[in-house]
């Protein structure tokens, strides 16, 4: 076990919901084309909310993927900082997993057990009311430049990741990422007609 600082890079979210996805989605990337230093863990933490307080308690230092309603432009990159990511998740929530997340780092904060550092890496989302959709266009568009940035930081914290030179981790099983979950969407004109069978279920 490295006795380096823990660091948790963490990509929060739904991607059921469309541009909620925005936060795994980047996990998945950045596990798929980077090789981390064993004393960083990459995490899809999608909607867990509390479950994930073991998990924050550990680590020194905290990284957030995630999609943030910053009445920015839609599609737009936004990065916040140290005390300011606790105050900012709760200030205009989008969903219920914000509210799990919140809480989450209010209970390492009142434990004494809040990483030293945070950085939340949010994307501004074009479209949440759209169940069984794919991240937009302009949002999958920011998936790169914030692994770029998640990538600087890691380099700060003195954990530099390293480009796979062949196929990549997979953070979900195959029928959960980003290709395969476009490809097996319907049409909308069916999906309006008929439903999505990937969500709906007979009695």
């Amino acid at each position: 076990m490295s006795s380096l600082p823990r660091i948790l890079v963490l990509g929060i979210g739904n991607i059921l919901w469309a541009d909620e996805g925005f936060g795994v989605r980047c996990a998945e990337a950045l596990a798929e084309h980077y090789v981390m230093p064993d004393h960083v863990t990459v995490m899809d933490g999608g909607t867990q909310g509390l479950y994930l307080l073991p998990y924050v308690e550990e680590a020194k230092r905290l990284l957030v993927f995630d999609a943030v309603d910053y009445g920015d432009p839609p599609g737009t990159l936004h990065i916040v900082v140290g005390d300011e990511v606790p105050r900012f998740m709760g200030a205009k929530k989008m969903s219920l997993h914000q509210t799990g997340f919140q809480e989450v780092l209010a209970s390492a904060e009142l434990l004494g057990r809040l990483p030293d550092e945070l950085v939340l890496i949010g994307c501004q989302p074009v479209e949440l009311e759209d169940f069984g959709g794919s991240l937009r266009d302009a949002v999958k568009a920011q998936i790169a430049p914030a692994i770029d940035v998640a990538c600087e930081w890691l380099t700060r914290w003195g954990a530099p990741p390293v480009r796979w030179e062949g196929a990549g981790r997979q953070l979900n099983v195959d029928s959960l990422l980003m290709s395969a979950y476009e490809a097996g969407r319907p049409s909308a004109r069916a999906a309006c007609r008929t439903g999505d069978a990937r969500f709906m279920q007979e009695d």
